[in-house]
């Protein structure tokens, strides 16, 4: 684990906020539904957790452990080109309720807070939430203005298609 320091505060929020935003910050908030069922909350909570998401998403995972752990480092690669070092600063694994957040790190593109949480609604649906709040840390993130906020909804969406790919087939209980 580095000692880097976190690029904002307040660290954390997430975690008892999934909408929460500080002032000078914009929101992201996506939800997809995955399917129904035990099976699939447990497919997606594992797929989720282990950075399998991410990495059927494309992108490149250099994390400092295999599982989501509070103080794991976490290195996004995109298209070989952005790295965006992150911090994991909360986990979840509930009965009904599963994922974790990163905070950035410096040479992060953003500045903010993402979290990736899977849970099961008491009808049994099981959603994927997205959930951040960020702004342009470095001057390319500054320039590419509304492309950015895009982009960053676009890859919210893909997660939740990603993941529904990841758990079809399996048997809702």
């Amino acid at each position: 684990m580095s000692s880097a320091p976190f690029t904002y505060a307040p660290v954390g929020a997430t975690h008892d906020d999934l909408t929460f935003c500080p002032p000078g910050f914009r929101p992201l908030l996506v939800r997809a539904r995955l399917g129904e069922g035990e099976e699939v909350f447990r497919r997606a909570a594992e797929a989720v957790l282990t950075w399998e998401m991410h990495r059927a998403l494309g992108v490149g995972i250099d994390a400092t452990a295999d599982r989501a752990a509070p103080g794991v480092d976490v290195t996004v690669t995109l298209a070989g080109l952005v790295r965006a070092p992150c911090r994991i600063i909360w986990t979840a694994e509930e009965p009904r309720r599963a994922g974790w957040a990163y905070g950035t790190l410096e040479s992060h593109p953003e500045c903010g807070e993402e979290a990736f949480l899977v849970d099961r609604t008491g009808d049994g649906t099981v959603w994927l939430t997205v959930a951040a709040f960020s702004k342009p840390a470095k001057w390319y993130a500054k320039a590419a203005g509304p492309a950015t906020r895009g982009f960053q909804h676009a890859y919210a969406r893909r997660c939740g298609a990603v993941l529904r790919k990841l758990c079809a087939g399996v048997e809702p209980d």
